[in-house]
């Protein structure tokens, strides 16, 4: 979620914005290939990230390749990233946000990967996808309905 800086709150951790970005990437990748909505649950570091989806099954080699490869086109399109403020209200309407938390203001920021993503954040982005290098998906596993994904960026 993404909340008004002059709200008073504060993000838990620090997020590296190259890997906080290819995170929203991979989650509307996902969305779009298996309608499995954005990850659930998130750990996002500097050197390696994990993302974990409501699904049904594990993944084939092929399907890795081809989110790495969906998300690995759109990195290189060089998309601008930006962001806006909208209200409480309209975030509701456009949104899934129960990740927000109970004393969020009114106004929710929206962080837009060009036309390919937008959702409530409160992470540091990169201004553009080129920024981001190559994202390498290094491991799946699926377990009692959870598919969780591992990455790495290569120097962007």
């Amino acid at each position: 979620y993404q909340i008004h800086p002059d709200s008073g709150l504060q993000m838990k951790k620090k997020y590296d914005p190259r890997m906080h970005s290819a995170e929203h990437i991979l989650n509307q990748t996902m969305d779009r290939m298996y309608q499995c909505g954005r990850c659930f649950n998130a750990h996002i570091e500097r050197k390696k990230s994990k993302c974990d989806y409501h699904f049904t099954r594990s993944l084939t080699a092929d399907e890795i390749e081809a989110i790495q490869s969906r998300v690995n086109r759109i990195i290189q399109s060089d998309l601008p990233v930006s962001e806006q403020f909208i209200s409480k209200s309209e975030a509701m309407s456009r949104f899934n946000t129960d990740k927000l938390p109970d004393e969020v203001g009114d106004r929710i920021r929206i962080i837009r990967i060009g036309d390919y993503d937008h959702c409530p954040c409160i992470g540091p982005h990169v201004k553009s996808t080129a920024e981001i290098g190559e994202f390498r998906i290094t491991s799946t596993a699926f377990e009692d309905g959870v598919l969780r994904i591992r990455y790495k960026l290569e120097s962007g």
